[in-house]
């Protein structure tokens, strides 16, 4: 049996964005990637999973230059990397039936939170 798998992009104003490949189909065991690229930088790069008639949930979070952050998730599940302010890409490895679905990138700029103690 096969696994079906999305890369989805979504078309923000005045912005270009894009995922590759739209949609993958793939055998259990082997990886996949998804690779985002716009052509305005944002430092700040969210990957969403969303899984056939569920709510999208964060799988990986990356600044440019900074460390991974899996959520708590497998380290060994997920790789994401951001090579630069336009470009980054996520890696599913060891696929299974439960990694079906559509994945997502979400971008930010960077901002300088700041806790306030009263």
């Amino acid at each position: 049996w096969s696994l079906w798998l999305q890369c989805c992009s979504q078309l923000q104003l005045n912005y270009s964005v894009h995922q590759t490949p739209p949609s993958l189909i793939k055998s259990p065991g082997q990886s996949m990637t998804c690779r985002h690229t716009k052509d305005k930088g944002h430092n700040q790069m969210y990957w969403f999973r969303q899984r056939p008639g569920e709510a999208m949930t964060l799988v990986a979070y990356i600044a440019f230059g900074g460390t991974p952050d899996y959520g708590g998730g497998p380290q060994t599940k997920f790789s994401v990397v951001k090579e630069s302010i336009e470009e980054g890409a996520l890696t599913v490895k060891d696929l299974q039936p439960d990694d079906a679905g559509r994945y997502f990138c979400a971008v930010s700029k960077h901002s300088d939170a700041r806790s306030q103690r009263g």
